[in-house]
């Protein structure tokens, strides 16, 4: 097997388990504390960039594989170690899922009613949503609105 084969195929695994926890942690902290009814799965698949995925996956597959001084290549992967655990404190964790998906302010319209509130998740074919008005969380089917 190349060595640069090798080295995608490390810098992926590395990445794909940054990026676990990192979804981990947004869907303990944020999605499940709204109570907003997401599989990890689909939140995964539909918010994964695969550009940066691929770009990280080369960059941390060279440093492992290519890069001789082993001291450096054990701290950056103990960093990113660190790193990817972090979302899984609540504070941090709640903060990146709202830096993701709230947006506070936003009007939405139906045939019959209008809607003031917050985002807090716009999904495939629903929108969780804080109605201002209601004040309580209603889920709006995107097909329904204008």
């Amino acid at each position: 097997m190349s060595k640069v084969f090798m080295a995608l195929l490390v810098g992926m695994f590395v990445t794909f388990i940054v990026d676990f926890f990192l979804f981990l942690g947004i869907k303990l902290h944020y999605i499940d504390a709204n109570e907003i009814n997401l599989y990890y799965n689909i939140l995964f698949a539909d918010h994964q960039n695969f550009s940066f995925f691929f770009l990280f996956s080369g960059i941390f597959g060279f440093i492992i594989i290519y890069i001789e001084n082993k001291k450096l290549t054990i701290f950056i992967v103990l960093s990113l170690t660190i790193l990817a655990i972090l979302p899984l404190f609540k504070p941090i964790g709640k903060s990146l899922g709202e830096a993701m998906f709230m947006k506070k302010g936003i009007t939405y319209k139906d045939s019959r009613f209008s809607f003031y509130g917050d985002v807090y998740y716009d999904g495939r074919d629903s929108i969780t949503f804080y109605d201002y008005e209601l004040q309580k969380m209603i889920l709006l089917k995107k097909k329904d609105l204008k």
